[in-house]
């Protein structure tokens, strides 16, 4: 074999193995895509979740966008560009963690003001039941006597 044929082979497999690492990053991007817009079962996501990147402050979030914190996954609940304080574990009203399926359903707490209250979609349990924000900056208790802007979920895994 001559000199030219190995270093055509070589150049042939670095050429094949820098198409296959592409190819893995464009799965990837598109793998995260698809389960920020829902399309993708958070239980993959959860599976996969080396995929997301780690969160970051300073960083503007746009709602469904999945990120990595302390080894938790957590999906952002409205857009904001996030500041040191508002990790996803501390920032309640901004994340939800969907690591542990409970935690989509986290417990109400009373918002103290705008900076807290839940926005609309935001998930949680109250008296044992899973209610769904319709409206944004919600700080009502949901199932509270003439207030509307919780609704009952439907059903368990709604």
């Amino acid at each position: 074999m001559s000199i030219y044929h190995r270093e055509d082979s070589l150049a042939a497999l670095r050429a094949q193995k820098q198409a296959a690492q592409q190819t893995q990053e464009v799965a990837a991007c598109a793998f995260t895509a698809l389960a920020e817009s829902g399309q993708i079962s958070i239980d993959a996501a959860i599976q996969y979740q080396e995929q997301f990147t780690d969160w970051q402050a300073d960083v503007a979030y746009t709602v469904g966008q999945l990120r990595r914190y302390m080894g938790q996954l957590y999906r952002c609940l409205q857009a904001h560009t996030a500041q040191t304080d508002w990790t996803p574990d501390a920032a309640l009203s901004l994340w939800v963690c969907v690591s542990t399926p409970a935690q989509e359903w986290p417990a109400w707490r009373q918002p103290q003001g705008t900076h807290d209250a839940y926005p609309k979609g935001a998930k949680v349990m109250h008296n044992e039941k899973r209610w769904i924000s319709n409206t944004a900056n919600n700080v009502w208790e949901p199932g509270a006597q003439n207030v509307t802007q919780w609704e009952m979920a439907e059903k368990e895994g709604a």
